[in-house]
């Protein structure tokens, strides 16, 4: 402050010296004005040390906690049952007994085919049946008849007894396989009429009756009928890989749907998938919704909330104290008065706290708001 006093006094003088006299040369009023800015400006050491003295970084004192939260994200109602209905054997659709929206339970008749060749067959292979039913009980006799005789020495050779035994079992066999020839139209002639498997809703119709249909491929590519259960359904989501430690089959979820707001629905988890899917990296998992007042449709788009409460203590960070730079995440520590970056893994954010995980002890000085300004080794105080 001495030396600035002097210099101010100096050019107040030089002033009043040009003021007084002539100048010597034109160099003086350059040099003049040099002297007067000179005197107005301090020291760049002196900014730099009063910006370092003003410098206050906040920081907390790092300590564990159990951090719950919750994951808000969409999922799908589907059926809990669904099936599509074609018909088993080559035929015309003769009577169809219900359409779209029909309430069926299991066992009903959905609809009757007819097939005239399959009944021609059936009566060839019932003709065939009798047929080697009658030889079977022929030769039947006719080895028993022998077998009595040969009680009486030297009546019947044994050659002859085992031939008698040899074709009895051989006519057996035949009928035997007549036998099963037969069912085999039967079972053909039952698949003529399609039947509900289970209670639901029929949701699609595809036919009418004289349409031509078969197995897939084979007259008609879509199926008879789709049938849906719809007084319960399954609620499906996707859960990210990074949440699926933090799910167990106890969680109680509350959902809604668009088509019915204000309204909230509950469902607990029944069924974990265990795997992840390849492409999506999530693990599906799935909740039983009773819908018996069939307010759910199948298809709906539901908004879930899972709850993930903490099972194990971790430390938790406000996010304003992690710098996200391009080399990694990171928090910075006060080491003896010295910036320290600390490399770190995100966990899960909940109401601006973060998980985080990396070298961290309790009762580290954590800076508060970290900035990339913020130096590694430079002082903080």
């Amino acid at each position: 402050m001495v030396s600035i006093f002097f210099k101010q006094q100096y050019a107040k003088h030089h002033i009043m010296n040009i003021l007084t006299y002539k100048p010597l040369n034109a160099l003086t009023p350059l040099l003049f004005l040099g002297l007067v800015l000179s005197s107005c400006h301090s020291t760049p050491k002196e900014e730099e040390k009063t910006s370092i003295e003003k410098t206050v970084v906040p920081t907390f004192v790092l300590q564990k906690g159990k951090l719950s939260s919750t994951l808000d994200m969409p999922g799908e109602l589907v059926a809990f049952q669904q099936v599509d209905l074609y018909a088993k054997v080559n035929s015309f659709v003769k009577k169809l007994n219900v359409d779209v929206g029909s309430e069926v339970s299991a066992g009903q008749l959905l609809a009757i085919m007819e097939a005239p060749e399959i009944n021609s067959q059936l009566s060839g292979a019932e003709s065939r049946l009798k047929s080697l039913e009658a030889i079977y009980i022929a030769s039947k006799a006719n080895y028993n008849r022998l077998l009595e005789t040969s009680k009486t020495p030297g009546t019947i050779s044994p050659n002859d007894l085992d031939q008698a035994l040899a074709k009895q079992q051989s006519d057996n066999a035949q009928w035997q396989a007549a036998k099963a020839a037969y069912r085999e139209i039967t079972d053909n002639r039952n698949y003529l009429e399609i039947r509900a498997p289970f209670n639901g809703v029929i949701t699609a119709r595809n036919v009418s009756a004289g349409a031509y249909v078969g197995p897939s491929g084979k007259g008609s590519e879509l199926p008879l009928f789709t049938l849906q259960e719809q007084k319960k359904l399954r609620l499906v989501v996707a859960v990210p890989e990074a949440y699926t430690a933090y799910l167990n089959d106890k969680n109680e979820i509350s959902f809604s749907v668009r088509s019915l707001p204000g309204q909230k629905f509950t469902a607990k988890v029944q069924r974990l998938a265990g795997a992840l899917d390849n492409k999506l990296r999530s693990q599906r998992i799935e909740m039983d919704v009773i819908n018996n007042n069939k307010k759910l449709l199948p298809g709906m788009v539901a908004e879930i909330s899972i709850p993930l409460p903490a099972k194990d203590s971790t430390f938790i960070v406000p996010e304003t104290s992690i710098i996200n730079s391009a080399e990694g995440l990171f928090v910075i520590k006060s080491n003896k008065g010295k910036a320290e970056w600390l490399p770190i893994q995100k966990g899960r954010a909940q109401q601006e706290k973060v998980e985080v995980f990396g070298n961290l002890i309790t009762g580290d000085s954590i800076v508060t708001k970290a900035t990339e300004e913020i130096r590694k080794g430079s002082s903080i105080n």
